[in-house]
């Protein structure tokens, strides 16, 4: 029973991990401008913003290899958090066209991550099951 316990960690971890990795990527590419508009714009130091890299480049990717995992999920949390409260706050009490919650995808994505916080990383990580961040 445990193994298939650590197998959907593991699924957690590593769809988690790749979904928000995306957005990473896409920011490392396009350059952070938007973000630092969205964060100054909200009144924050723009150097705020950068903290994106570390939620959607450095977290995910503790997530993919498991190690310090609950560090990375918590991470991901206050990205999430902030993307919630600076972007999305518009659209917290919205359907979608379909009839979905609008921040359907953005919830799930702080739910994983919650999840992953609470459980940790599971027996099939680099850090191993029992690490005191994992």
């Amino acid at each position: 029973m445990q193994g298939s316990a650590d197998l959907g960690k593991l699924v957690l971890r590593v769809v988690l991990g790749v979904l928000i990795l995306f957005h990473g990527v896409s920011k490392l590419i396009h350059g952070p401008g938007y973000v630092i508009g969205v964060v100054t714009g909200a009144g924050l130091p723009s150097f705020v913003a950068y903290g994106a890299y570390v939620g959607e480049v450095v977290a995910p990717l503790l997530l993919l290899v498991g190690y310090w995992t609950r560090v990375g999920a918590l991470i991901i949390v206050v990205n999430m958090l902030f993307a919630f409260g600076l972007v999305h706050l518009a659209q917290l009490a919205t359907l979608a066209d379909t009839g979905g919650w609008a921040l359907e995808l953005q919830g799930m994505y702080l739910g994983t991550a919650l999840a992953i916080m609470l459980l940790g990383a599971g027996r099939y990580s680099l850090g191993g099951a029992n690490g005191r961040w994992n």
